[in-house]
């Protein structure tokens, strides 16, 4: 990704974006976390991209070049930490689990005013030590870097319901499956069933936000029936398709 513009401060605000709506590549010299309390945030860099409904945020270290995009109507939370201030101890992007309270404060502390006052700080205060215990999430979609592997990847971005084995892709594109299992493996750390279904599940929160039925999300991103993609989707964010914060299903709910 170029780099486009450069913002010294990482803003601590509230903003709405409409579905599809960006704000274009850029980078801070403070940390930030971006959280949505309505519809899906998704944050790109030449990483690769994160993903996070309305239960997750995503940490953006100092530096970072990223972009975001909004997938459904965006209510997004933008908070601002300096670089010294890491209570994360993270160096790259993540995924973070936003439990009901950290996402209670995360929304009153970026709608406050942007003062120094006793009560604004002790909010502050309480948000980081949540922050703090905050489990990261697996939930990073890696962007390959090999020719191969970026062909894989295209395959099975444009149609995340192709079933094909790696052997028959593999065909397609003039690679034997042993070769793209090792590329894999050592430029991803995954195996091709792995790297799938974090396509396919970034690809189902997007039409989540979107509001396409769960069983349609299932048929679009390859499961072969609703019930296999609930529980798949289950494991990977603790919640069912369509359990927002504080519902049943959802963490802490």
């Amino acid at each position: 990704m170029q780099e486009i513009r450069h913002t010294p401060v990482a803003p601590t605000r509230t903003q709405r974006l409409a579905s599809g709506g960006e704000i274009d590549a850029h980078r801070h010299d403070d940390h930030q976390i971006a959280y949505a309390s309505r519809g899906t945030i998704a944050v790109s860099t030449d990483g690769g991209s994160w993903v996070a409904p309305a239960t997750r945020a995503i940490w953006i270290p100092a530096g970072t070049v990223h972009q975001h995009q909004a997938h459904g109507e965006l209510d997004l939370h933008l908070v601002g930490l300096p670089a010294e201030e890491n209570p994360l101890e993270l160096a790259e992007p993540a995924v973070l689990a936003v439990s009901p309270l950290l996402r209670e404060l995360i929304i009153a502390h970026t709608r406050a005013p942007a003062d120094r006052s006793a009560a604004r700080l002790r909010l502050r205060a309480v948000l980081l030590d949540q922050l703090a215990i905050s489990p990261e999430q697996p939930l990073h979609l890696p962007a390959p870097s090999s020719p191969l592997l970026r062909e894989l990847h295209a395959i099975l971005r444009a149609d995340p319901a192709d079933n094909r084995t790696l052997e028959d892709i593999g065909r397609q594109i003039g690679a034997s499956s042993r070769t793209l299992s090792r590329r894999l493996r050592a430029e991803l750390g995954l195996t091709y069933h792995q790297w799938r279904t974090q396509i396919r599940l970034h690809h189902a929160l997007i039409l989540l936000a979107e509001d396409v039925a769960v069983t349609a999300v299932a048929h679009r991103c390859g499961w072969s029936s609703a019930s296999t993609f609930i529980e798949v989707f289950r494991r990977a964010f603790g919640h069912t398709p369509g359990a927002g914060p504080g519902e049943p299903g959802a963490p802490g709910g």
